[in-house]
């Protein structure tokens, strides 16, 4: 294709690429950049041009600033403090690599347009991050979705660091075959939600190699159960059972339960300084960690054997803190 041909989209590319609000460019200065392109253009088709854009749906302002008009793209698709906030999240993200993550900012960036993307680039820290070394997540997160919505077992290999800091394949390297139903991102990892034989399990998807679909049917739908697995990421993805467990605690902690829990837990007054609440959640270790964490300002009341397994969790605990 001649540029005289694309002479629109040379436009298009200038306005979206090298304007915004802050950063305007006058006729004469778009008719400059068009030359440098290749492309002699008049003033007349420069308008004409700038019109079938608005018609297209470029949002071209025309600003007039005493003598001259100055010409910006006003929306976006993604405005900046959104661009940043997907920023953020990828910087944030240790399942992605820092390449990736490089890679990914470098798209983002270039929805912005050249002068608000010196602004995301200033905001960028990823180096000395902890993030994923397995570059194929990227990719695997792709093939489970297409496996679950093709309805389609897989087949990987599984892996687990050794002493060494390298990587050993578990099950001697034998591939697993499983029934993929659901990602769930929990504790900053992607955990994929399969059945495996007539079991339900969850595996790290950034410790999953290989991965092919098999195209057979899947199997165990009976097993999976959604509205659990919001709960139980509550506190990591642990195998433990869901119960309703009944808290006490301080009144400043109100705003960490609703935080943790969400704002339709029950609140009860116990007296003029303590409340009392339930949730529904997995008990898992990490469970008791956080429970520990928050000190004793706050204590499980019920049911009465998670009770005592918080007990045992804590002296099991304080055995490896005893003087010899």
């Amino acid at each position: 294709m001649e540029k005289k041909s694309a002479r629109q989209l040379y436009l298009m590319r200038i306005l979206l690429e090298q304007t915004d609000e802050s950063h305007a460019l006058t006729l004469q200065e778009l008719i400059e950049k068009m030359d440098a392109e290749g492309i002699p253009v008049e003033r007349r088709a420069v308008y004409a041009d700038i019109e079938a854009l608005r018609e297209f749906g470029v949002d071209v302002i025309a600003d007039k600033r005493g003598r001259n008009t100055y010409y910006f793209v006003g929306n976006r698709q993604f405005q900046l403090a959104e661009l940043k906030l997907l920023v953020d999240s990828v910087q944030a993200s240790r399942f992605i690599t820092e390449r990736k993550s490089r890679e990914l900012i470098k798209k983002l960036s270039d929805l912005a347009g050249e002068p608000q993307s010196k602004e995301l680039n200033r905001h960028v820290l990823i180096a000395g991050r902890i993030k994923s070394m397995n570059e194929s997540i990227y990719y695997n997160v792709d093939e489970i979705h297409k496996a679950i919505n093709s309805d389609s077992q897989i087949s990987f290999q599984y892996y687990q660091w050794g002493l060494d800091k390298e990587m050993e394949l578990k099950r001697d390297g034998e591939r697993y075959v499983v029934s993929p139903w659901a990602l769930v991102f929990d504790d900053e990892n992607y955990y994929m939600v399969a059945v495996e034989g007539s079991s339900l399990k969850h595996y790290r998807v950034d410790k999953m190699l290989r991965i092919k679909a098999t195209g057979d049917p899947r199997a165990g739908r009976e097993l999976y159960h959604e509205e659990e697995y919001g709960k139980k990421s509550l506190f990591g993805m642990y195998g433990g059972d869901i119960v309703p467990v009944t808290f006490q605690a301080k009144n400043w902690m109100i705003g960490i339960m609703i935080d943790r829990f969400g704002r339709d837990i029950p609140i009860a007054k116990v007296n003029d300084e303590e409340f009392e609440t339930r949730a529904e959640l997995a008990i898992s270790p990490q469970f008791f960690g956080w429970l520990f964490a928050l000190g004793p300002d706050i204590r499980v009341t019920s049911p009465g054997y998670v009770v005592n397994k918080l007990r045992e969790y804590g002296e099991n605990v304080m055995r490896n803190y005893q003087q010899p």
